[in-house]
């Protein structure tokens, strides 16, 4: 016979990864202490799985538009992602010596390859560089890997991209050209990271390039995005994706955005001013402080013309400005994007034709640029983590569970 403070728990948790459910479930016969014990161990579970929870919609955020399978910019088939992250050393800056924050990431729109691609670009602030783009301005195409890093690391990266085209693709004839224009941008992470250590390596960049895979890629303080601030909250890399159909065909388009910008007055999350509700967790600066940037690729399998392509990088402006970005003067704002459709060639190639949406379909294609930006950058500040850099500046991960009960009371009193 039991005593009488002991009886029968059964116990289920359920809880929510990032694509699954999985449901435990425990049958106890305890005492009483062995249920607090039992109750406590949930508890911290409970908060295990939250802090877990890397991205906007596992928060319970709401946005527009159907997203692809992974929701990232890999859902547009052939495209990779690669990261290499650099994090090592603390306290005073040493330039040459550290902390180093920082890193590079690669986009690769036809796999591992230099096959050229449509491509056109926008600059909402010139306060940045992109290179590449007058190629591009001219011509119409990107050809082989982009990648975004530091505002100090543009060139190394862009040279290692080259060297790293001429060992993979090189012709070896006098006329190869297979280093090309690569495309390299970039955003100031000298708040956290020694920037003028120049710590990125070419060794760093074809880490990243060997490394770029398709599927589910990481978000936050990875790659380029390391050392990056949003809003005064942490910041970095992030990325969505929307699915469209114009008649019976079903297109894909992707965001990654590299995310430095905007005052903490400024950010709006699905439409909730949040950035005026949320009073604490100021970053600590003991250096001086430089308004960010923000660089966002935009893929597509929807065939579309250069001229076109100009038109979509465009709309990624709006997604931004839908979290709060206002293209500040000291804020490079440049955007890039690039279609996986290509022109098909006559045997002799002394013809190309093209086959692409009409300008009346182009609206579908507008409202995904918009949605897969604004939500990449959001899902870059919930999955990144605080971060302590150079002199101990600290900039603190935005907290989910303040931002999550400060959009669910505005919409409760506005009564959304």
């Amino acid at each position: 016979m039991k005593k009488r403070n002991q009886f029968d728990v059964v116990c289920s948790l359920i809880f929510k990864s990032h694509n699954h459910v999985i449901v435990l479930k425990y049958w106890y016969s305890v005492d009483l202490v062995m249920i607090k014990l039992v109750f406590g161990i949930f508890a911290l579970m409970s908060l295990c799985i939250d802090s877990h929870a890397q991205r906007a919609r596992d928060l319970g955020l709401k946005f527009e538009g159907k997203t692809g399978l992974n929701n990232a910019i890999t859902d547009v088939k052939g495209v990779l992602v690669g990261y290499k992250t650099l994090v090592k050393g603390k306290g005073a800056l040493k330039t040459g010596k550290g902390p180093v924050r920082t890193g590079v990431t690669v986009i690769l729109p036809k796999g591992k390859s230099i096959d050229r691609v449509p491509a056109g670009w926008f600059c909402l602030n010139g306060d940045g560089e992109m290179t590449g783009t007058t190629a591009i301005e001219e011509y119409g195409f990107n050809n082989g890997a982009i990648g975004i890093t530091n505002t100090n690391s543009v060139g190394v990266v862009r040279d290692a991209i080259g060297e790293w085209n001429i060992k993979n693709f090189s012709s070896e004839g006098h006329t190869d050209f297979s280093f090309g224009l690569p495309v390299v941008a970039e955003t100031f992470d000298g708040l956290l990271n020694d920037i003028n250590g120049l710590h990125v390596k070419k060794e760093d960049v074809f880490e990243a390039l060997d490394a770029a895979q398709g599927g589910k890629i990481e978000e936050g303080n990875v790659g380029g995005g390391t050392g990056m601030s949003l809003f005064l909250y942490k910041g970095g890399s992030g990325t969505s994706s929307r699915t469209f159909k114009v008649d019976t065909a079903e297109y894909t388009l992707g965001a990654f955005i590299q995310g430095n910008f905007g005052g903490r007055q400024d950010m709006i999350i699905t439409g909730v001013p949040v950035g005026k509700l949320l009073k604490d967790d100021w970053p600590v600066i003991n250096t001086k402080e430089k308004d960010g940037s923000i660089i966002v690729v935009i893929a597509t399998d929807a065939p579309l013309l250069p001229a076109q392509l100009k038109m979509v990088a465009k709309r990624a402006s709006i997604g931004v400005a839908k979290t709060g970005g206002l293209g500040r003067n000291s804020s490079g704002d440049i955007f890039l994007a690039f279609s996986t459709v290509v022109p098909i060639q006559n045997s002799k190639t002394t013809m190309e034709t093209w086959a692409v949406l009409p300008k009346e379909q182009l609206d579908k294609v507008y409202q995904a640029t918009v949605q897969a930006t604004e939500e990449a950058i959001i899902n870059a500040l919930v999955a990144a983590k605080t971060m302590k850099g150079i002199n101990d500046n600290t900039i603190y991960a935005i907290p989910h569970k303040k931002m999550i009960d400060a959009v669910n009371n505005y919409n409760h009193l506005t009564g959304k």
